[in-house]
């Protein structure tokens, strides 16, 4: 599988957990604001940083002292190898969190199934009907909907996230709240400036972040649909 970075400690990655985070290379989407777009053009480009004998020999060290592995990106979901690294992960008695655009719902499913995965973290970017505008041409926000169904009817430990970035608005947050069906965790991240992005999006980039009490107020607006809200510092 291909690995672009690992973070060797998380304490916030996986919740109530010390973590380590594998970085896949490659995405489906292409975000204006992502924080990893060194490592988010096509996946069979991208240099092989680490190998995955690297990372289980890693992993192997560190068994009494970490409790889960992230599988972080880019999105994971497009490595071919995903399902074996997911097997080798778990037969080593870790837990095991996917981060994910949603952009795969059978593949998520399929995982799910198969129990590779013990937590999954999906991200909703925006209102359906700005998803392209937000995420680039190849984003499908109904596929990262149907995740999140699947998900929620299969009781699959889970939780959503949406980065509040300056261009999303408060009937924005409060239309996606009310897109989405009632979620056991629902959490907003603050938007900060990332190091790499396109000149063309440098407007963007540099609007005006809401600040902390700002995020705090509309995530308790937003528990009129989704009673579950968490606003991180």
């Amino acid at each position: 599988m291909l690995i672009a970075g690992l973070a060797k400690n998380s304490c916030v990655d996986y919740p109530g957990k010390l973590a380590c985070v594998v970085f896949c290379p490659g995405c489906n989407m292409d975000c204006f604001y992502c924080h990893n777009r060194d490592i988010i053009g096509p996946p069979e480009q991208a240099p092989q940083r680490l190998s995955t004998a690297e990372v289980m020999a890693f992993l192997e060290k560190r068994k009494n002292q970490l409790e889960a592995v992230v599988v972080s990106g880019g999105e994971p979901t497009l490595q071919k190898d995903l399902f074996p690294f997911l097997e080798q992960v778990k037969s080593m008695g870790y837990l095991v969190k996917l981060d994910s655009n949603g952009r795969s719902p059978q593949q998520i499913q399929e995982i799910y199934v198969r129990g590779l995965v013990d937590y999954f973290a999906i991200d909703y970017k925006a209102p359906l009907a700005r998803y392209t505008e937000i995420c680039g041409p190849g984003a499908d926000g109904a596929a990262a909907l149907k995740t999140i169904r699947l998900l929620k009817m299969a009781r699959a430990p889970f939780e959503v996230r949406t980065t509040v970035i300056p261009q999303l608005a408060e009937a924005d947050l409060l239309q996606m709240a009310n897109e989405l069906p009632p979620l056991p965790r629902y959490v907003l991240n603050p938007y900060r400036v990332p190091p790499h992005y396109k000149e063309a999006d440098r407007e963007r980039i540099l609007a005006k972040p809401y600040t902390k009490a700002e995020i705090a107020a509309m995530a308790e607006k937003m528990r009129e649909w989704q009673p579950n809200m968490v606003a991180t510092q």
